[in-house]
């Protein structure tokens, strides 16, 4: 998908996004519980970059659990970001963070980040070589051996287990008050995102300059992984 159209898309739906999702929660709660698990070792003052930060709900609960943490949230959408100014303004936590509403390429940011998360963002890049290009421009914010955590809707298009899945997760979207029937999913993985197998991501993920990926995370099509920056 392109670039301007998934801007626009979270522009326009920012304000009422936490509220539609709302009812799926245990899907991310489940999510940066892990998170929080995998970067437990960092420094007392860990500085985490967030690509694709959205309304924050990484950054709330990293910041919840790691007190002393700071964090620079990175999203092109600045509605988005806004949304993520004024949850963490709330919870007394907004100076803690720095917001671009830019796209990382675009910023002059150190390279010395403890840890990078990226949360359901790269599978909105269409071209190989881009996505390659996006986990690289990560790469290099990070210190030697940083963390990347890298979540994305994943699977095998026409599979014997996508099929299956397919269904799950109309029944699940329905439940979550967020109603999708499986033609509709199957054309948006067709249209709005791109869908590869586990492994073609890890090897995306790899070219970019991180060591391999370990999966450690699904519910469904949503896939997580965690690496270090190659040396």
């Amino acid at each position: 998908m392109k670039k301007d159209k998934v801007k626009e898309i979270f522009d326009t739906t920012a304000n009422s996004y936490d509220k539609t999702w709302e009812k799926l929660s245990p899907i991310s709660n489940s999510l940066h519980l892990l998170m929080g698990a995998i970067l437990s070792e960092l420094p007392e003052k860990a500085k985490i970059l967030c690509v694709g930060a959205g309304t924050g709900a990484e950054i709330i609960y990293l910041a919840k659990r790691f007190p002393t943490w700071n964090f620079i949230a990175v999203d092109p959408s600045s509605a988005m970001l806004d949304v993520c100014r004024t949850r963490l303004s709330d919870l007394g936590m907004e100076d803690r963070c720095e917001f671009y509403a830019d796209y990382l390429e675009n910023l002059s940011l150190p390279d010395t980040y403890d840890a990078a998360t990226s949360i359901l963002v790269s599978q909105f890049i269409d071209e190989k070589d881009s996505r390659i290009g996006f986990f690289r421009n990560i790469q290099r914010h990070l210190k030697s051996k940083g963390i990347l955590i890298n979540a994305d809707l994943s699977n095998e298009i026409g599979s014997y287990e996508y099929e299956h899945i397919l269904d799950v997760w109309s029944k699940m979207m329905s439940e979550g008050g967020v109603p999708q029937s499986i033609e509709k999913i199957r054309q948006s993985h067709k249209d709005g995102v791109s869908l590869l197998a586990q492994e073609e991501v890890s090897k995306i993920i790899q070219s970019a300059g991180f060591e391999r990926p370990v999966q450690f995370y699904q519910m469904a099509f949503i896939h997580g992984w965690f690496c270090l920056k190659r040396s």
